[in-house]
């Protein structure tokens, strides 16, 4: 199967500066240690990642962007001139805040006012632990290989693949249960997009109508149908 959200051209459409933020989502934030820079407010657009607003910083490191949406979307905030490494987070309407350090933009990211955010939060709390157990395996694996230890290499790849099977389970489950929000399809989209047919069928049929009509709702129920395309 085709990874729906794959291999994006980067495109940056450049925006003049959002000064009146007028849209319907605001962000608001400080990177601390920033003094001078221009930071990108982004989203996907046709497989692009364009720019929506952007704000140049004199000073210190206080920032408002804004975008009209539509639907609760996956959004990045980059700093082109400084760092190519993107603050990802999950837009909505209404105001979101944002703080980080500009030694580690994404990796002390803090946000709040978005509640698609705060469950995307939680699962992937629960992935980076598959992941790690999965850092094990390979490491133990790779012991049985050196140790030319056969048994241990099989049951090695045997736990990799049961620790597929969990994380698609938990994933597809995670979805179902938070099926009214957009959280929903877009982890069906970005971690379901090469397991069975039917998994991601359970998730989309489990969506309310809502969440349908969405922005990731409709990607998902396209990439769906182009897949049964394929296999007829």
């Amino acid at each position: 199967m085709k990874k729906l959200l794959p291999l994006i051209i980067v495109i940056s459409l450049i925006a003049s500066c959002g000064k009146s933020h007028k849209g319907n989502m605001l962000v608001k934030g400080n990177i601390d240690g920033l003094k001078k820079g221009t930071l990108y407010l982004q989203k996907i657009k046709d497989t692009l990642l364009v720019t929506v607003d952007s704000i140049q910083l004199n000073g210190n490191g206080n920032f408002i962007l804004s975008d009209n949406i539509e639907s609760p979307e996956m959004y990045y905030i980059t700093l082109g001139e400084i760092s190519n490494e993107k603050m990802a987070f999950f837009g909505e309407k209404g105001e979101i805040t944002i703080s980080t350090k500009l030694a580690k933009l994404a990796t002390s990211l803090k946000i709040a006012g978005s509640s698609n955010q705060l469950l995307l939060d939680e699962y992937q709390a629960m992935i980076q632990k598959f992941n790690g157990k999965n850092l094990d395996l390979i490491k133990e694996k790779f012991n049985a290989l050196k140790d030319n230890d056969s048994e241990a290499q099989l049951a090695s790849e045997k736990a990799e693949g049961n620790l597929v099977k969990r994380r698609y389970l938990y994933t597809t489950n995670f979805a179902l249960t938070h099926a009214d929000t957009e959280v929903a399809p877009y982890i069906a989209l970005t971690a379901l997009y090469n397991a069975n047919i039917k998994l991601l069928d359970t998730v989309n049929n489990s969506l309310s109508e809502k969440i349908k009509a969405s922005t990731y709702g409709i990607q998902l129920n396209d990439y769906i149908a182009q897949i049964k395309n394929q296999e007829n």
